[in-house]
């Protein structure tokens, strides 16, 4: 079942939907890194925090290739050392993208509670899920299987709440940049299409998932029938 190829066939949507998504993340970022912004990323995730009154959220550069992130627990956010420092469109766009998740934050947006709380259930689930579901299969323990499907579920319950989280996000962020002047509205198309490229990311990350446990479940219920 490990190198069952039907699986491949099954999340083969997905896999396509994901390649095309960093094909565009990475020509739309790279259109408007070449495009002048008067803020550095930094500067300009700065200034909407501090225009919402998120003066309590600090931003520091972090190593990488667009590792940039928001740390609710820590109230950080991090920017990549070319999002940071970059007075682009790309990095405005980037950074304030991450600074539409301190808002959400800061100003107790449900869904992005429910998305923290949830990344410990997704994550215990995707490592635990496929392992209880092969010991389901192997010792023939229909209801062992079925468990191992419903920890692998987290996941997909993680991906559904995070993508309107993540789209959320990119509305504040787009909002915000032009009523602070930031980046005049003639100006965000480059912008737009750096932060929709993204958001399909999230797209084929949550269409994964449910095909995966889709799969999981075709196959556990195929196996029966052939029993």
């Amino acid at each position: 079942m490990i190198f069952d190829p039907m699986y491949f066939v099954w999340i083969a949507p997905a896999v396509l939907l994901a390649m095309w998504a960093q094909w565009r993340v990475k020509s739309a970022f790279t259109a408007a890194a070449g495009e002048p912004a008067p803020l550095s990323g930094a500067a300009a995730a700065r200034h909407i925090l501090d225009s919402a009154g998120a003066t309590d959220v600090a931003i520091e550069p972090v190593p990488g290739h667009l590792t940039d992130h928001y740390d609710p627990q820590a109230k950080v956010l991090r920017l990549s050392q070319e999002v940071y420092g970059s007075r682009s469109l790309a990095a405005v766009g980037i950074a304030a993208h991450e600074a539409g998740h301190a808002l959400q934050d800061a100003q107790s947006y449900s869904l992005m509670g429910i998305r923290n709380a949830a990344v410990g259930v997704a994550n215990f689930g995707s490592g635990l899920g496929l392992f209880v579901f092969m010991i389901g299969l192997a010792m023939a323990l229909k209801p062992v299987a079925w468990l191992g499907i419903a920890l692998f579920a987290g996941t997909v319950f993680f991906q559904l709440v995070n993508l309107p989280v993540e789209i959320d996000a990119s509305n504040r962020a787009k909002a915000q940049l032009v009523s602070l002047g930031i980046v005049p509205a003639v100006e965000m198309p480059a912008v737009n299409a750096v932060l929709n490229a993204a958001a399909w990311t999230y797209v084929a990350g949550t269409l994964q998932s449910i095909l995966t446990v889709l799969y999981y479940a075709s196959y556990l219920t195929g196996s029966s029938d052939d029993r």
